[in-house]
């Protein structure tokens, strides 16, 4: 399982990367392998309010539907769209393949770092 050190992690098994006053939130590695092949990506429009802990995206992937909880509260600011033709991206390259950014950010779950999230993730499997 692959997790970059320079991210932070959510319990629901979302990445983020803060960059000044916005975060890019995106699936991790642990997250697309356990959901498989992924056909089908749902995510919120710009503008969205989004609140920390609440399903704000969906991805479909060849076993399920799976909601994407956002670790962040605050208003999404752009969206990957590349990824509403190409899902599987994020299969291929879950740090790169981020789903949305979110600024204007008021408030954040307690996020794990990678260590503290790679432990979370060997209690799951």
């Amino acid at each position: 399982m692959n997790t970059p050190k320079e991210l932070l992690y959510s319990k629901s098994h979302e990445w983020v990367a803060f960059s000044g006053d916005t975060a890019k939130v995106g699936l991790t590695d642990f997250a697309q392998n356990a959901l498989g092949g992924l056909v089908f990506v749902n995510l919120p429009e710009v503008g969205d309010e989004v609140e920390k802990g609440k399903a704000c995206a969906d991805v479909e992937s060849v076993k399920a539907v799976s909601d994407v909880y956002c670790p962040v509260s605050g208003e999404v600011t752009a969206i990957n769209e590349d990824l509403l033709d190409q899902p599987e991206l994020i299969n291929q390259s879950p740090y790169e393949a981020w789903l949305f950014e979110v600024g204007s950010i008021s408030d954040k779950e307690e996020l794990l770092d990678a260590a503290a999230y790679e432990a979370f993730c060997a209690e799951e499997e």
